[in-house]
């Protein structure tokens, strides 16, 4: 019997391992990248205009 409460800790283990990972790979609202774009195109834009009037 003490063979079977070893043999349900690592299934116990498995069972929480699938359901965490379920759940940290479920699909979330993404917020969307295009401001972090839009940011980073004026970033160059700018670069670009400080290289060029030097």
């Amino acid at each position: 019997m003490a063979a079977l409460a070893w043999l349900l800790i690592p299934l116990l283990a498995a069972i929480g391992a699938g359901l965490w990972g379920s759940w940290a790979s479920r699909n979330r609202k993404a917020a969307g990248d295009g401001s972090e774009l839009a940011g980073y195109a004026r970033f160059r834009e700018a670069m670009e205009k400080s290289h060029s009037d030097s």
